[in-house]
């Protein structure tokens, strides 16, 4: 008879989305609301945040869940975030250049691998694939627009930060519980067979 997998990884990484997810929204609002933001304590908080983003995303990549869509991805940008984030916490005062670059890269990248997610969703019968498809076109040009920095205004940089934030916590929120399944008894991978020796 086969182990049952333990869920509390996928459970862990579940939970770690929704609760990063609602904190980047947070933090954009903030950001929007005070553009005037401190610049050295928004890029420890950004780090925090970016680095702990990293792990739940490992955690999730490595939990195995039933449909793999939603954490597929999620070895290659778990590393970056991690990158970035303590890179962030290395250099909270100039924090603001470099985030607009950094963050607006991931968050372009991240919303490629969304579209690709939504595309998939589709073909699994996840009826909410088009929310995760428009999630994602909308986080990802406003992730392009954070790179091309189109204005030198420290405070219209930050409320397009905000903008951004709020963008992506929303995608990985509606990504994470449309696209995560998670069941009590979940099969393993690999089902044991016992071997019998006929004499």
């Amino acid at each position: 008879m086969s182990k049952m997998r333990s869920v509390a990884p996928m459970r862990t990484a579940k939970i770690g989305y929704i609760i990063i997810s609602a904190a980047l929204c947070i933090l954009g609002v903030m950001l929007i609301a005070v553009p005037d933001f401190s610049a050295a304590l928004l890029g420890g908080i950004c780090g925090i945040i970016l680095t702990l983003f990293g792990v739940v995303k490992l955690i999730g990549y490595f939990s195995k869940d039933l449909y793999r869509l939603a954490f597929q991805y999620d070895l290659i940008f778990g590393t970056i975030l991690i990158a970035v984030g303590i890179v962030t916490l290395v250099n909270p005062g100039s924090v603001l250049n470099f985030i607009c670059i950094a963050h607006g890269l991931t968050i372009l990248a991240d919303s490629i691998s969304k579209i690709r997610i939504a595309a998939e969703s589709k073909s699994f019968g996840i009826d909410q694939w088009w929310v995760i498809l428009v999630s994602a076109i909308l986080s990802g040009i406003f992730g392009l627009v954070l790179m091309l920095r189109p204005a030198e205004s420290r405070r219209i940089m930050m409320i397009l930060l905000g903008i951004t934030f709020i963008l992506e916590g929303i995608l990985n929120l509606i990504t994470v519980i449309t696209a995560v399944k998670i069941i009590k008894h979940q099969q393993p991978d690999v089902i044991e067979v016992t071997e019998y020796t006929v004499k």
